[in-house]
């Protein structure tokens, strides 16, 4: 880490691009988890798109509320169905 930036700092762009493209960042090559990125979407690794750093706290909590609204929302159907 450079002696002039902090701790509390936020990584730079070229830092984040370093992270994003170290293999050891990326599980079974598809999931990114990388602590040291604070972005909850960070670029796909191929293509287009974002992908979820799962590493961060934020993104295992957006996803839980996405699956739990898509449950709710499947249950919801199930009783109007009725």
């Amino acid at each position: 880490m450079n002696s002039r930036m902090r701790e509390s700092d936020p990584p730079t762009k070229e830092a984040l691009d370093q992270m994003h493209k170290d293999p050891s960042n990326w599980r079974m090559g598809v999931f990114y988890y990388n602590k040291s990125d604070p972005r909850l979407l960070p670029p796909k690794r191929y293509g287009w798109g974002w992908t979820m750093n799962f590493a961060s706290t934020r993104s295992i909590l957006v996803m839980l509320l996405l699956v739990g609204a898509v449950v709710a929302l499947v249950q919801a159907l199930k009783v109007l169905a009725v």
